[in-house]
C-alpha cells in the first residue's frame, strides 16, 4: 500500500471528526476504478470507505481530470442520499483540502456487483429495471426548476472526463466519423436538462435488499438527458456481444430498461429522448473499443464486431431503441452464422 494513501486517510479520518489517527487499525487500498485512490478504513468499532480524486487517471493513454470533481461526487451522492435514502451510501463529510471524503463501506452476503452479477450469467435480478426507475426519478427530480444547479455548473469538467476521452478522442481514430460525433460533443456539452450523474456503469452499481445504490459520480453536472440512459444501456450491449449465453436477455434488458426509465420523463417527450439516446449510443459503443478506456473482457474479434456494428449505426441511425436493438441483435447473428 502506498504510504501516502495511509496517510492521506488518517489525515480525512481526523479532519472530519470520525476517530483520532490512532483509531485506525487498518486500510485496505480498494482496486476497480481508475480515477481515485479508494481504501477501506477500519476504525476501533466501524469500517468506512474514504475516496481520493486522482488527477491521473489510472489507464494507459494520458488522461488527466481536475481533483475538484470531488466537490461535484460528494454533491450527486447527497442529492441521491435525499431522493432515494435505500439506493444511497450514508455520507460522513468532506475534505476540501485533500479532495476527499468517507461514505458507508457496503459489504455483507447480500450485497453484489452488478458487473460481476452479469459476467459471471447470474440470474436475472430484474436489475436494468430498478437501476432505470433509480435513474429516472434522479433526472426528474433534477429538472424540477427549485432543483439547486449550483453544485455542478462545471461542465468543462465534464468534456474533460467524458465528452473529450470519450467521443474526442475516438473521432481522431475515425475522421470520417468526425461531423456526426462532433454533434454528438457540442450537444453534450450545451444541454443542461437534468442531473447527470456520468459513469452508470454496472462496475459502480451495488445492490442490496433494498435495491441498487449507484456510487462513483465523479463527472456529475448538469447535462443532456440521453447521457446516462446510453451510458448504462452500452454496457448492456457490449455485454451481449461478450456474452451468447444471455445475450437474448440482455437485449431484452435494453426495452425493459427504457420503459422503467422513460415513466419518468417529463422534461420533453420521450420520443425525442429516445432518438438522442440512438445517435448516442452506438458512438459510446465505438468509444468502449477505441476511445481512452477501452472495456477488457471483449477480445479482437468481439471488439472488430462492437466497431462493425457502431460505425453502421452512427452511419445510418435507427430513431427508437426496438430498431436499433433489432439491427444489432442481426449483425451480430450474421457474424456468428
Amino acid at each position: 500500500m502506498p504510504a501516502d494513501l495511509e496517510y492521506r486517510c488518517r489525515a480525512l479520518v481526523s479532519e472530519l471528526g470520525l476517530g483520532r489517527e490512532t483509531d485506525m487499525v487498518r486500510v485496505e487500498p480498494l482496486t476497480g476504478g481508475v480515477a481515485s485512490d479508494i481504501a477501506r478504513v477500519d476504525l476501533q468499532d466501524r469500517a468506512i470507505c474514504v475516496k481520493f480524486a486522482r488527477p491521473k487517471l489510472k489507464v494507459a493513454a494520458d488522461w488527466r481530470a481536475p481533483v475538484h470533481r470531488n466537490a461535484a461526487e460528494y454533491a450527486w451522492l447527497s442529492v441521491a442520499a435525499k431522493l432515494l435514502p435505500s439506493s444511497a451510501v450514508q455520507l460522513f463529510g468532506r475534505s476540501e483540502s485533500q479532495h476527499g471524503f468517507a461514505m458507508e463501506f457496503l459489504a455483507g452476503k447480500e450485497v453484489y456487483l452488478w458487473k460481476s452479477a452479469l459476467l459471471r450469467e447470474a440470474p436475472d435480478r430484474h436489475e436494468a429495471e430498478q437501476v432505470a426507475d433509480m435513474l429516472g426519478r434522479i433526472h426528474a427530480a433534477s429538472a424540477q426548476p427549485e432543483f439547486d444547479i449550483a453544485p455542478f455548473r462545471n461542465r468543462d469538467d465534464f468534456r474533460a472526463l467524458r465528452i473529450e476521452p470519450y467521443l474526442g478522442f475516438t473521432a481522431t481514430r475515425h475522421p470520417d466519423l468526425a461531423e456526426p460525433i462532433g454533434a454528438l460533443k457540442a450537444m453534450l456539452y450545451e444541454s443542461q436538462q437534468v442531473l447527470v450523474h456520468g459513469d452508470v456503469s454496472p462496475k459502480n452499481i451495488l445492490f442490496r435488499l433494498t435495491g441498487p445504490v449507484l456510487l462513483d459520480a465523479e463527472c456529475a453536472t448538469m447535462g443532456d438527458a440521453s447521457f446516462d440512459p446510453a451510458f448504462c444501456l452500452n454496457h448492456l450491449v457490449l455485454k451481449s456481444v461478450h456474452l451468447p449465453g444471455t445475450r437474448d436477455r440482455l437485449l431484452g434488458d435494453v426495452g425493459k430498461f427504457w420503459a422503467a426509465y422513460s415513466s419518468h420523463v417529463s422534461w420533453e417527450p420521450a420520443e425525442t429522448l429516445e432518438a438522442r439516446i440512438c445517435l448516442l449510443l452506438p458512438a459510446l459503443m465505438l468509444a468502449r473499443v477505441d476511445g481512452k478506456s477501452p472495456v477488457e473482457y471483449l477480445d479482437e474479434e468481439e471488439r472488430s464486431l462492437v466497431r462493425r456494428i457502431a460505425v453502421s449505426l452512427i452511419r445510418r441511425p435507427e430513431a427508437d431503441l426496438s430498431a436499433f436493438i433489432a439491427r444489432l441483435a442481426e449483425e451480430v447473428r450474421e457474424k456468428n452464422a
